[in-house]
This record gives structure tokens, sequence and C-alpha cells, in this order.
């Protein structure tokens, strides 16, 4: 086990955050299913066009088309504007438009798995969980928190064993921004990493 691990996350993003711009809760369920492969940069750049156009009973009623050509640049697309209006219809039929706090509606929704599932429950109603993206899955790895072969979800019982409950949601946040910004996968700063004594991985640099 790593010493001090979440005092060294601390030291590296003390104010870390989700980096998807919404004001309303169905605003971050979509976000989240559009970050899918795509940066958090350009899911805010097409959700600010989006949700400027549509509201959630607007989404449920859209055309297909005119979706795809919003969110294009966000890759799946022909996928995601599926996925949008379907999660939308089921949102206002059956719960008038608003995202309930229930985790097996959720993963049932269309493109909608267990990590979009963390982030909206996580986010919107403070359930403890770390959602494993691309960079959390990373960082882990890299670290020997999990191994090299480990599903996302090993990835995640092994995370939710070693950090304390009260801290999962704040740890998957700083794990997020930790991947992104420094153990990146191509290139990791690693002279601004505080794991770097930690750090096993051959794609540490020396």
């Amino acid at each position: 086990m790593i010493k001090d691990f979440n005092k060294k996350l601390d030291l590296m993003f003390p104010d870390a955050k989700c980096e998807l711009n919404y004001n309303r809760d169905y605003e971050l369920l979509i976000a989240t299913v559009l970050s899918a492969q795509c940066t958090d940069k350009r899911v805010n750049e097409v959700t600010s066009i989006l949700f400027s156009k549509y509201d959630i009973y607007g989404l449920s009623k859209a055309i297909k088309k005119d979706i795809e050509n919003i969110i294009r640049s966000c890759g799946s697309y022909t996928k995601k504007s599926s996925y949008i209006i379907d999660i939308a219809k089921s949102l206002v039929d059956n719960y008038n438009g608003v995202v309930p706090n229930n985790r097996d509606y959720l993963e049932n929704l269309p493109g909608v798995g267990r990590k979009t599932a963390n982030v909206v429950l996580s986010n919107l109603f403070n359930v403890p969980t770390i959602a494993v993206d691309t960079h959390v899955e990373r960082v882990s790895k890299r670290l020997k928190i999990a191994r090299r072969n480990d599903s996302v979800l090993t990835v995640e019982k092994k995370l939710m064993k070693m950090i304390p409950k009260d801290l999962w949601s704040r740890s998957h946040h700083q794990m997020v921004l930790f991947g992104r910004y420094i153990c990146k996968a191509r290139g990791p700063l690693c002279d601004k990493c505080q794991f770097y004594d930690d750090c096993l991985s051959k794609d540490k640099k020396k």
C-alpha cells in the first residue's frame, strides 16, 4: 500500500472537482455520456450550445439529425445522439424530467454504465463512489494499485478497499485530474508528481 496516498493527492489537487459544466441534474448526466472518448473541454463547448437550445423536454422530442449536428465533434455522435434523446424520454416519462438517486435505473439507461452512474450519484447526491475512467485506471495501474489486466470494476474495488469511504468521491476527482494533467498517457510530468518515489511504472521518467 502506498504511504500517505490521500495526503499526496491533497498536495497536488486540494480543490479537485468535476470539470464538466452543468446547471441542472440532467445536464451532468448527458455531459458525462458525451465525455466517453472525448475531453471535458470539448464536451463543455458542445453542451454550452446543446443546453442553450434544448431543455430536458425539448431533448425528449428532438430530431436526431439536429442533435448529431451539435455533438458531432464529441465522436460517436450517431450513437450519442440516440442516447441523449432516449435518456431524455425516459427521464420525462418516468421522473418528470428529474434525475433520480437510483443506481439501477441509471445503469440501465442507454449509454450509461457504472462509471457514468458513479459520477452522477457522487456529484448530485453525495453518494460515496469512485468512478474509474481512463485516467483513474491508468494512474491505478502505473502505481501498482491494480494489475495491468484488471477490469475497471476490479480497479474500482481495489481503490475502495484502499481509500477511506468518506474520501472516495474526493479521491476520484483528484485521480482524474492527476491522470489528466500530470500522469498523462504520453509524456507524464514525473517531476511534478508526489508519487515519484512510489512509482514503479516502466513509463516513469528518471
